[in-house]
């Protein structure tokens, strides 16, 4: 289902994982890909936005789960440019394998026969980086390489599965599907100092918030 958070701004209800679609300054720009099995709801959306399926032209994948990259495989018709974090870069390229030693790299790789046909190309991002109007915040803790998107033009802020809504309230990422909560809870406190003030917040699970944004995550940092 798409629903429209603000002007150019577009939330992907995928059912239980969101994806965002964005018009950043005429780039037609999606934040995340779902699962496969959600592909056509996002194709849906494109057209709904009133867009043609080949007017995307990025994809921002927050970090490598297969509720958030599996669904680039069904994109693989369209000519896109794919970005990500650079500690998660290989694994949604498809170069490099989930980490068994740690639970998340073991939970990643139960979940790997679900992520087929990674995209041949995947630009790494670092701290800094800026692609269009968003700046990349690396935000590890989640998985190793998770990043979250910034945009001042926009107003927006997408932190995928660093927080996320519940009841409406804004709480971290839980233990059991995270990496290593000390560094989640660093990233939410880094994250709240070093970003602009934003109104939307979309982040990878639950309700994304239209107003507030940097606030609820100031909020959220000052009690982690």
């Amino acid at each position: 289902m798409l629903t429209r958070l603000r002007e150019g701004i577009w939330w992907l209800d995928l059912g239980g994982v969101n994806a965002y679609l964005v018009d950043d300054g005429g780039t037609v720009t999606l934040i995340d890909a779902g699962p496969p099995w959600r592909a056509g709801t996002i194709l849906d959306g494109l057209v709904d936005a009133g867009f043609a399926l080949t007017d995307l032209d990025r994809v921002l994948v927050t970090h490598y789960d297969a509720d958030h990259v599996a669904g680039l495989s069904r994109l693989a018709g369209l000519d896109v440019e794919v970005y990500a974090g650079r500690g998660d870069a290989g694994l949604v390229a498809g170069t490099d394998t989930p980490d068994l030693g740690s639970w998340k790299g073991f939970t990643q790789a139960i979940a790997s026969p679900f992520v087929r046909d990674s995209p041949t190309t995947v630009r790494p991002l670092d701290d800094g980086d800026t692609v269009g109007s968003f700046t990349v915040y690396e935000t590890p803790g989640h998985t190793p390489g998770h990043v979250a998107y910034v945009s001042e033009a926009l107003d927006a802020a997408f932190v995928g599965d660093l927080v996320r809504e519940s009841n409406g309230r804004l709480v971290p990422a839980p233990w059991v599907i995270s990496d290593d909560m000390d560094r989640v809870r660093e990233s939410i406190r880094s994250l709240s100092r070093d970003t602009p003030e934003f109104s939307v917040l979309g982040m990878g699970h639950g309700v994304p918030f239209e107003r507030g944004g940097k606030r609820r995550l100031d909020d959220l940092a000052g009690g982690v």
